[in-house]
């Protein structure tokens, strides 16, 4: 049923996204966080790299159904199904533990992106750290809330590739200090050191769970 896979996928990640981004401008505009909206996006965001897969094998099914010469809409309204598949007896997992297992394939959590999102805290932490202020600290801010972000994504394997973004972030990083103004000089060379070492970070792919996506496993670079 594409159209339930769809609604899922809407709620999880547009809504994940909206609520990254209001804890991103919460201490730019109105200068504090909010504890329960913290926890509301954390949560929001755990739960998109659990989606992905299936938003893409949704995709891949509509692509072959619409190649093998089915019509569009009736296929992502009433569904259908593969030729050779089978019908779910509904007790294929057996335990909560099975559940939980399956719940999880598809997503694997490289040492790299967790230290990734270590780096990601310590950005929105340097007012306290490091008392930066001003444009820096706003940058600091926004830019390890969005670290934190495209780690956490791309612990799902079919977005693996998104850490890339965590490269562009960490070379800002690296001349961000020379720019703009508020840091201290151990601020300034923090901020150096963060963006190298999550450049350096976000380069490898980290290991893969043994899952395959057909097509799509040309783009788990």
């Amino acid at each position: 049923m594409p159209w339930m896979v769809t609604f899922f996928g809407i709620l999880v990640v547009p809504l994940g996204i909206v609520s990254i981004y209001f804890i991103v401008i919460q201490p730019i505009v109105i200068g504090t966080w909010c504890t329960l909206c913290l926890l509301a996006a954390l949560a929001m965001l755990v739960m998109i790299p659990f989606a992905l897969d299936e938003l893409v094998a949704m995709g891949q099914f509509l692509l072959w159904s619409r190649r093998a010469g089915k019509p569009f809409w009736r296929t992502f309204l009433m569904g259908d199904a593969m030729p050779g598949g089978a019908v779910g007896t509904g007790d294929e997992l057996g335990s909560m533990r099975a559940a939980f297992i399956d719940m999880g394939r598809g997503a694997t959590l490289p040492w790299t992106l967790v230290v990734s999102v270590g780096i990601g805290v310590l950005l929105m932490f340097t007012r306290l750290l490091f008392a930066t202020t001003g444009v820096m600290a706003n940058n600091d801010h926004a830019v390890g809330a969005l670290v934190v972000t495209v780690a956490i994504i791309a612990t799902a394997e079919v977005a693996r590739p998104l850490r890339f973004v965590n490269v562009i972030l960490g070379a800002w990083l690296v001349i961000a200090p020379w720019l703009l103004s508020g840091a201290s000089l151990a601020a300034s060379w923090t901020s150096v050191a963060a963006g190298l070492v999550l450049a350096a970070l976000s380069l490898p792919r980290g290991r893969r769970s043994g899952e395959h996506y057909a097509g799509w496993d040309r783009y788990v670079l």
